[in-house]
């Protein structure tokens, strides 16, 4: 492969920049502001779809790919750059049991184990938590990692080896003779051989100069994080669309809003109120600890959450990794591989179809 250029600078971008150049190709990243400060640093970064038995099969796919590649990736990255990732196998502890004969059955038949724990076994290991239910779910090997972190470590693997340019607008994408030259951005023209839109909720708005933009639109999502201490918190813990994530730091984060607000990024008082009470009804001891951020981002929101990758129709040159809506982080080595493979004409690591531009999607 020739000159590459990736457009996007998330966890999607920087892991597609990473495939792309250890395959050999010479590659150019560009972000309309930093790299990894959208939805990747936004997110929780819990490595599993909240609640996985509801997710599609082709995500499901992407996401087993991604959770088998992550202890590999955060060991390279942190002996690359210094930067532990801090992946964290804290297990996932879902409170509501109504779906409790699909989610094991789902289990079984995708290997993932999923055990059915008693009220007896939550106070032993989750001794701050408030109300309990008689029965719960335990994911037991689901793992988070801390998305800053990780942004952070895959921008210091790639700053050395490929142009990282940021605070960088695309305005226009080069198109001739139905193949994709460059693109034009607010410092001049970018030629390249190929180019991957990785520009998460900014995709569709990339692509409307083509006339056939994916169906990808942003949807906000508010955060707030307190300043706990370890132990406080022990796992991953899901309830009512809610979660907790304790951080090693004894941090904890409560998430997440689903707001269609544009591209508006701000947070607002009444999403905090939410968020607070959440957090105090399933962890009392909050009460007593100070938030210590607020913060808002926007996901990159697809029908059925089914991403688009692959090549886009009409024209050659020109691919698609993106729309990931809320699991860019547990498909996004899968993602990138995946891309990689359908720009190398190898064997998908998984069946490419379903994320193709022309799948009709629900």
């Amino acid at each position: 492969m020739n000159e590459t250029l990736i457009i996007g600078g998330g966890i999607i971008g920087l892991l597609t920049a990473r495939e792309l150049l250890h395959a050999g190709s010479t590659v150019t990243l560009i972000e309309m502001g930093e790299t990894g400060r959208e939805s990747s640093w936004a997110g929780g970064g819990i490595v599993s779809p909240l609640y996985p038995w509801r997710a599609p099969d082709c995500v499901t796919a992407l996401a087993a790919w991604s959770q088998r590649a992550y202890p590999a990736l955060a060991t390279a990255l942190h002996d690359e750059t210094g930067i532990d990732p801090e992946l964290t196998s804290s297990g996932l502890l879902i409170l509501e049991t109504e779906a409790l004969t699909e989610a094991l059955a789902w289990g079984e038949s995708h290997g993932q184990r999923i055990e059915v724990i008693d009220s007896v076994y939550l106070h032993e290991t989750e001794p701050e938590l408030g109300p309990r239910p008689p029965h719960a779910l335990l994911m037991p090997e689901i793992a988070q990692i801390r998305t800053p972190r990780l942004a952070k470590a895959a921008r210091r693997s790639l700053e050395q080896r490929i142009p990282l340019r940021e605070q960088e607008e695309v305005l226009e994408l080069l198109v001739e003779g139905g193949r994709a030259v460059g693109v034009r951005t607010s410092k001049g023209a970018i030629h390249a051989d190929r180019i991957v839109i990785c520009a998460g909720a900014w995709t569709a708005k990339l692509l409307e100069q083509l006339g056939n933009p994916p169906d990808i639109e942003p949807v906000r999502g508010q955060m707030i994080l307190f300043y706990a201490k370890p132990g406080l918190v022990n796992h991953i813990v899901l309830f009512n669309e809610r979660y907790i994530i304790p951080r090693r730091d004894g941090r904890v984060l409560l998430g997440s809003t689903l707001e269609h607000t544009g591209f508006a990024k701000t947070t607002t008082a009444e999403a905090k109120e939410e968020l607070y009470r959440a957090a105090i009804e399933l962890f009392p001891l909050l009460r007593r600890t100070p938030i210590e951020d607020h913060w808002a981002g926007l996901r990159p929101g697809s029908p059925s959450g089914i991403p688009y990758i692959g090549a886009y129709p009409g024209i050659e040159g020109l691919f698609l990794n993106a729309g990931h809506f809320r699991n860019g982080l547990v498909t996004g080595p899968a993602s990138a591989r995946l891309v990689l493979d359908l720009m190398l004409n190898r064997e998908p690591i998984v069946d490419p179809v379903p994320y193709a531009m022309n799948v009709e999607r629900a």
